[in-house]
């Protein structure tokens, strides 16, 4: 994923008021477990970052289990790990660019811009 938006623009485009530490941009290779640029809503709109990836209630710590970071749509509501979270917590994730790994002729990973 690529985020390349100045944050103004961001704050501008959602409507959100900004949070002080918000990852910098541009970034062309936001990765799972790094902080990624949100928008949340309890009321009031914020732009704000999150590390990017679930942390299940049962976790001790960040660490305390392997990285959940991707959900099927067709099963997100009944797994354990994201039941409560898809039903109680929402956010939208700013991004202006997604991207798959492909490898070149030569060996050499390249991204694919989707």
């Amino acid at each position: 994923m690529a985020i390349t938006l100045p944050h103004a623009a961001m704050v501008q485009m959602f409507d959100a008021a900004p949070d002080n530490d918000l990852p910098d941009v541009p970034n062309f290779n936001v990765c799972p477990t790094v902080q990624v640029h949100t928008v949340t809503s309890d009321g009031a709109r914020r732009l704000r970052g999150m590390r990017w990836g679930l942390i299940p209630p049962w976790y001790d710590k960040p660490a305390g289990g392997p990285l959940l970071i991707n959900a099927r749509a067709e099963t997100v509501a009944d797994k354990p790990a994201f039941r409560e979270a898809v039903r109680q917590t929402r956010c939208l994730i700013v991004a202006t660019g997604f991207y798959e790994w492909t490898v070149d002729a030569e060996g050499a990973k390249l991204p694919w811009y989707i």
